[in-house]
């Protein structure tokens, strides 16, 4: 590294300062490396000619002189952007998938253990140990950390998309904190999404992108002049960003005739038939339970479940749903989930079952450490008392 900065002052005098330094200083190390592990080796078999033993030095750089060469490496210029280019080295399908999706948003998405864990619905020692054991599989299965070549990304690709997702998540819901929304973090969502799409233009990446386009269009409504938390259907929609909505609508339209819709395309309808509705009482709520009736055949998670059961709630009545959730939640999967607690809570409230609400809405509270979601909750068990 230090040969490469050398260099960079020498040429960078000479024939100015490139387009994408990073990439240049990177590409150059690299080279380096290679010519240096070439000199070892060059070296090594000499003094064997002579009869001598190699040096474990020389041993550990012929191992990484053959590494450019025998690993499935991309070009530096397919990845011009670094965290992405990270993002695909990490997600290596020697890992278990929610490893690798956990290591990476851990390492290099600057998630904590405990946002990461209550996005995977897991106690945070569980997820610590996941963690552990991930590191201790690359260490000593000496797997390497190197991109893959365009014709081997498609196995990464949706550990990626999951990353980038729960990252999108974190930050339109911030699990913890003083602020509901991280504006920051949703943006950086965004801009990996369009490098991703320009790198891999398939159905589910625009269909990840138009979701994330039709959510944080929402953001400005979401929070009102006290900080308060604004639920949908009271959002004031004139506040809704209508140039994101737009590219949104284009983006999902563009990915669904390709007839292939998975589930980051299904997602982005849910969102795009609220964003074309002009009233809350207008939400084609049938449609939207059918969405997530599709939705649930291709993840059948129990959050999934859980928003097919406000859909329906929404479409049928609240009882409806409240079957339906009353159904989940005997599974304890979805216990310390606080929305969970939160949606029976509502739909109890809706019920005038008044005394049932108030203590859904207490053990929602307890499982809620964001202080915007908290004050909410608060406020609601007011209401209901």
């Amino acid at each position: 590294m230090q040969e490469a900065f050398s260099a960079a002052l020498h040429a960078w005098d000479q024939e100015g300062q490139p387009r994408n330094p990073a990439a240049w200083i990177t590409a150059t190390a690299e080279r380096k490396l290679i010519d240096f592990a070439r000199r070892a080796k060059t070296r090594r078999k000499t003094a064997e000619a002579l009869a001598h033993e190699p040096s474990p030095a020389d041993v550990q750089i012929d191992v990484l002189a053959d590494v450019p060469a025998g690993v499935d490496e991309a070009p530096i210029e397919y990845f011009p952007d670094d965290r992405l280019r990270l993002i695909f080295t990490c997600c290596h399908p020697a890992l278990a998938p929610e490893a690798q999706i956990a290591l990476t948003l851990r390492t290099l998405c600057g998630l904590t253990t405990a946002e990461i864990a209550r996005a995977f619905l897991l106690p945070e020692p569980t997820l610590a140990q996941r963690l552990v054991r991930a590191k201790s599989k690359i260490r000593e299965a000496g797997i390497p950390y190197a991109v893959p070549a365009p014709a081997h990304r498609a196995e990464r690709l949706q550990s990626v998309l999951a990353v980038i997702y729960l990252v999108f998540n974190e930050a339109y819901s911030a699990t913890a904190g003083e602020s509901l929304l991280r504006a920051d973090l949703a943006a950086e969502a965004i801009r990996l999404n369009r490098l991703l799409q320009e790198l891999m233009p398939e159905p589910e990446v625009s269909g990840l992108l138009a979701l994330f386009l039709l959510q944080d269009s929402r953001r400005a409504a979401r929070i009102d002049d006290t900080g308060a938390l604004v639920p949908l259907e009271l959002q004031d929609r004139g506040r809704w960003d209508r140039k994101q909505i737009a590219e949104g609508l284009e983006l999902l339209e563009s990915a669904l005739q390709a007839q292939h819709p998975g589930p980051y395309q299904i997602q982005a309808a849910v969102a795009a038939l609220h964003a074309q509705a002009p009233t809350a009482a207008a939400t084609d709520w049938q449609q939207i339970a059918a969405l997530y009736g599709q939705l649930i055949r291709l993840m059948p998670t129990p959050v999934v479940a859980l928003n097919h059961a406000v859909a329906v709630a929404m479409a049928r009545g609240p009882a409806a749903g409240l079957e339906l959730i009353d159904r989940l939640g005997s599974s304890k999967e979805l216990e310390s989930y606080a929305l969970y607690h939160a949606a029976r809570a509502d739909l109890l409230r809706r019920l005038d079952r008044r005394p049932e609400a108030e203590a859904a809405y207490a053990q929602a509270l307890t499982r809620t450490t964001n202080s915007v979601e908290r004050a909410y909750l608060e406020r609601r068990i007011i209401e209901v008392t």
